[in-house]
């Protein structure tokens, strides 16, 4: 069996309640910090041969730890596993998301099912689906883990258990710093398992979708 494990980032620091996206610039908070030490603990020990990650910022410190955890091992940087493009991006959308409200952002809210604000979902599957079968296959006689973002990772998880792409946000199960673990028979998908290392640090879950957070 191949082992990939597929890590969310820790919280970043944002108190402007930016829609961050693939913008440099966005490191972990204190709290963020405190969740990625947490991570490399959870990995200490875990027979990890390959290491990726997303060349966002966010997700290089999060992987810091673990990496240093594992110094005999590189971190390989990956385009693939970056975080969706998103029209928005760079923008806060207010606490009530009053960004959407206007007539500006009417045209690239018609479409939700593409979506037509950002990256084709089939596109995030697409290339996320190449990154874990390479990931995969650096996994043999251990076990190999990906540093990514919330949404990739919940394309990728909706794409193995056959789940609608489409779907709410408030409803992915990616919470920050959690671990989504891939295991594959050869090139064949065969479990996708879930766990949260940090869910006593994370903050508790609003109701209402705000993008940056």
């Amino acid at each position: 069996m191949n082992v990939v494990h597929v890590v969310r980032h820790g919280q970043v620091h944002n108190p402007e309640g930016v829609l961050y996206g693939r913008v440099p610039g966005f490191g972990l908070s204190d709290l963020g910090r405190r969740m990625a030490e947490r991570l490399g603990e959870h990995f200490a020990d875990a027979p990890l041969v390959y290491l990726v990650s997303s060349p966002l910022q966010r997700a290089q410190e999060t992987m810091a730890p673990i990496a240093a955890r594992h110094p005999d091992l590189e971190v390989h940087i990956d385009e693939r596993v970056i975080e969706a493009a998103n029209v928005f991006e760079g923008k806060s959308f207010g606490r009530r998301n009053e960004i959407l409200l206007k007539p500006g952002s009417w045209w690239h809210l018609r479409n939700p099912l593409k979506p037509s604000w950002g990256e084709a979902y089939t596109s995030i599957v697409a290339r996320m689906r190449a990154a874990l079968e390479d990931a995969a296959a650096h996994a043999i006689g251990g076990e190999s883990l990906i540093v990514s973002h919330e949404l990739p990772i919940w394309m990728a998880r909706s794409w193995a258990e056959g789940r609608s792409l489409v779907h709410d946000p408030r409803r992915r199960q990616a919470r920050l710093a959690s671990v989504t673990t891939f295991t594959f028979d050869g090139r064949r998908l065969v479990r996708v398992d879930y766990a949260e290392p940090c869910a006593d640090l994370v903050p508790a879950k609003v109701k209402k979708f705000r993008p940056g957070a």
